[in-house]
């Protein structure tokens, strides 16, 4: 999922179209982290910044999401170009005022997402597991923002993993039922399990 500013405001955008890397990795893969041909994910990237740039993008950034809490500030644009900045830091979350900067959050069962007050122009993103949820990943990068200057956030959820599918062992999550008890769940076969967009609506 995209979060992207304009001279107009902001708003988030789901890609449309791109690259379509052969094999077990169909679809708009734009990871660099799951063993996919670089190239690519670097040609699917590329295609995304194509399209991207029809609606004011310059360039996309890319995070190396490492299921923590850090935010980045992005306050200033970069060189450009599909691959977004080349050492991407190790955050679970950015945020911007910059126009022409969309910021990328990629997830696989992780809950992703995308912050906008569209008035101020500022956006975010957030990758939001158990344990970036449990620190508060979400919320951190709303804080951001409003340093900022938003206001007034909407914030959407994409597709994360089901509470009925996410099984954990029983003491972990009575752990996180004790501080968060919307958090806790049951799989579809009566074992112990988590519900992290619960976790994370709890929070926004």
């Amino acid at each position: 999922m995209l979060a992207l500013t304009s001279r107009a405001g902001a708003g988030w955008t789901p890609p449309g179209a791109g690259g379509a890397p052969p094999g077990p990795y169909d679809g708009l893969d734009l990871a660099l982290h799951v063993g996919d041909d670089e190239a690519a994910v670097r040609a699917a990237r590329r295609a995304l910044a194509d399209e991207l740039a029809g609606r004011g993008a310059r360039e996309v950034r890319y995070l190396q999401q490492v299921h923590g809490a850090d935010v980045l500030v992005v306050d200033e644009a970069g060189p450009g170009g599909a691959g977004g900045v080349p050492d991407a830091p190790a955050v679970d979350a950015a945020v911007t005022a910059v126009p022409g900067v969309a910021l990328a959050v990629l997830v696989a069962d992780c809950v992703p997402v995308v912050m906008a007050d569209p008035v101020a122009g500022v956006v975010g993103v957030a990758h939001a597991g158990r344990r970036g949820a449990l620190l508060g990943a979400p919320v951190r990068a709303v804080e951001a923002m409003r340093g900022l200057g938003a206001r007034d956030v909407v914030a959407v959820l994409g597709p994360s993993i089901c509470p009925r599918c996410y099984e954990v062992p029983a003491d972990l999550r009575a752990a996180v039922a004790a501080e968060h008890p919307v958090g806790a769940s049951t799989t579809w076969e009566g074992a112990p399990a988590l519900d992290v967009a619960a976790l994370v609506l709890e929070q926004l």
